[in-house]
């Protein structure tokens, strides 16, 4: 890991570490609410149920952080699993209803906590395209 990444992976992987800690016992309506919503925004996650959904999303947040602090973790993948991970989220900003106002990307005031998913995909490529560009010079 490049000193200059030390920043950026070390608030963000905190971040999702903790949110990842934070699931591990999330079960009955909440388990059942988060599935809900992540299932108007990816129909192909209605296969898991809410219980077992939960466990795998706070596992997944768990790697991803873990991932982000460990310094033996190359950016270049740390940067890619960053990206993957955000994508969804920000996929889950763009489909849930509520969350934008009107045909806008702007969010409303319910989705601005998911907005901000944004800034994720642009921290993890920025690793990866950093990255790729140390390597060829």
């Amino acid at each position: 890991m490049k000193l200059t990444h030390a920043p950026l992976r070390v608030s963000i992987g905190a971040y999702i570490l903790n949110s990842g800690l934070s699931k591990r016992t999330l079960e009955g309506e909440a388990a059942a609410g988060m599935h809900a919503m992540a299932v108007g925004a990816v129909p192909q996650l209605k296969q898991f149920a809410p219980d077992r959904f939960a466990k795998l999303l706070s596992r997944s947040e768990i790697a991803l952080g873990t991932a982000l602090l460990a310094p033996f973790v190359p950016s270049l993948l740390a940067g890619a699993a960053l990206t993957a991970f955000a994508a969804g989220l920000v996929q889950l900003y763009l489909k849930t209803p509520g969350m934008r106002e009107g045909n806008s990307l702007r969010p409303s005031q319910a989705g601005i906590g998911l907005a901000k998913d944004s800034w994720l995909v642009g921290a993890g490529l920025t690793l990866m395209l950093d990255s790729l560009t140390h390597r060829r010079g």
